[in-house]
């Protein structure tokens, strides 16, 4: 093991604890990261007079692995408002109501939606386990997990009573949380999330959209970086990732290249395209970042004059799918985060284009300031958050989990338990990937002294 040195890709949540883990085994490592900051996905930056979260921003004790960062570096959190009024669209109306009404309205249709959690996913951190020969599964259950793939998150609706409200309902709430169109992914993403909330409408909603860090995402991964004894060098874009049994070599976008006994990559599909592989990766991972994620959203900071505890659906093709208040401010305004599925419909600077979203619900409300990042048109990351599309659970994702060279992927992308939405499922495979390079090495250190000996 000695001398043995990794180069780590990316400096986000999954970078950074795999970078961690290599120290504390005792293996030289060091990271390099495109941008300019550390962070990834997740960017804590101080906007419209706060800090606001421009990627990951929610966060639970029923979420292992960031619980645990939380718990490390003694943050704190804090819930979002109750809401005192929302507001939906539902067959070309606007209707209003408390929070608990609109709830009730998407209580059956999203019932529909979880059908088939337990049954999937047993063990919600072991999501294709039912088609493991080793499981035991019937035959039938396997086909209906394939055929639930193969569906959108929609198209249980379609059959049955649902009325146009409830499935505007559902429709605005998928619009989000798949930050795409609901209409093309997969329908297990959302059965895999019901399973991990012990299967509950409610838990869904309180572990995606409830509670958030004080000190903001920053709080922790400045946390680990200032742990890590390893150099972190930023504005460093790699070009070309040569892998072998036991070597890579990596090239960057100046010219220069390193080797190394092992990298891993922490860059999200949206943007592996920019990277030359050699050899080519397999044929499954090159169909996935051909076709990339559902990820085509955006998620928006609005500021409003006034203090208003307001929540917002509404389906597409209406920009803004949900909108709800966050940060009551001392000036008399208050700040509200947006999301929908389709980034190509708003300038996150426009003032306008804010405006027309509030006025779908509340044409009375003045938006006096806006904010965000364009993380689809982000070369380094070309997504949001990941979210499959129809057929992806099951041919996807799992492709970058299978190494046969000194080339390993990490990042919440390839995540076993939450790929979208919550910073979890990177912090999982950051350390997961981590140990399965840290035993490959030992593994190889091993069988060089038994060659020695002999």
């Amino acid at each position: 093991m000695n001398n043995k040195h990794v180069i780590v890709i990316g400096a986000g949540f999954a970078g950074l604890t795999a970078a961690r883990e290599l120290q504390t085994a005792g293996i030289e490592y060091h990271l390099v990261e495109a941008r300019d900051r550390i962070g990834g996905r997740a960017w804590t930056d101080d906007r419209l007079g706060r800090p606001l979260e421009l990627g990951a921003t929610w966060v639970h004790w029923h979420q292992p692995h960031i619980w645990a960062e939380i718990t490390r570096y003694k943050q704190d959190i804090v819930a979002s408002p109750v809401v005192d009024r929302a507001y939906w669209l539902a067959d070309g109306e606007l209707k209003s109501g408390t929070e608990a009404e609109m709830d009730a309205k998407l209580a059956r249709p999203m019932e529909k939606i979880f059908e088939g959690s337990r049954e999937f996913f047993p063990e919600p951190h072991k999501p294709l386990l039912v088609l493991d020969e080793d499981f035991g599964a019937s035959q039938e259950l396997k086909d209906a997990f394939l055929a639930a793939d193969a569906a959108s998150v929609l198209d249980p609706l379609e059959d049955g009573d649902f009325t146009q409200e409830e499935k505007d309902l559902c429709n605005a709430y998928w619009s989000a949380g798949y930050i795409g169109n609901p209409a093309t992914g997969s329908s297990l993403m959302a059965k895999q999330w019901a399973a991990l909330c012990d299967h509950r409408l409610s838990l869904v909603d309180e572990q995606t959209l409830r509670y958030k860090l004080v000190n903001g995402m920053r709080g922790i991964y400045n946390n680990i970086a200032r742990d890590l004894t390893g150099e972190i060098r930023l504005n460093t874009q790699v070009a070309k990732i040569e892998h072998h049994a036991d070597s890579v070599t990596v090239t960057y976008a100046n010219g220069t290249s390193e080797t190394a006994d092992a990298v891993i990559v922490t860059v999200p599909v949206g943007a592996l395209s920019h990277i030359e592989f050699s050899p080519a990766l397999p044929e499954g991972s090159q169909k996935t970042i051909e076709k990339k994620w559902n990820s085509t959203g955006f998620k928006a900071w609005i500021k409003i004059k006034g203090h208003h505890n307001i929540f917002g659906y509404a389906p597409q093709p209406n920009v803004v799918s949900v909108l709800r208040s966050e940060y009551f401010e001392d000036d008399d305004t208050t700040i509200c985060v947006a999301f929908g599925a389709d980034h190509t419909k708003i300038d996150l600077t426009s003032v306008e284009d804010a405006q027309k979203a509030i006025d779908q619900w509340r044409p009375d409300l003045e938006v006096v300031g806006v904010t965000g990042h364009d993380w689809v048109a982000d070369d380094y990351s070309g997504q949001a958050w990941a979210t499959l599309r129809q057929c992806q659970f099951t041919d996807g994702w799992h492709h970058f989990r299978e190494p046969s060279t000194a080339l390993h992927f990490a990042g919440a992308d390839w995540a076993n338990g939450w790929r979208g939405v919550v910073v979890d499922g990177a912090i999982e495979t950051g350390i997961s990937t981590a140990r399965e390079v840290i035993d490959k090495l030992r593994a190889a250190g091993s069988n060089a002294d038994l060659t020695q000996v002999a």
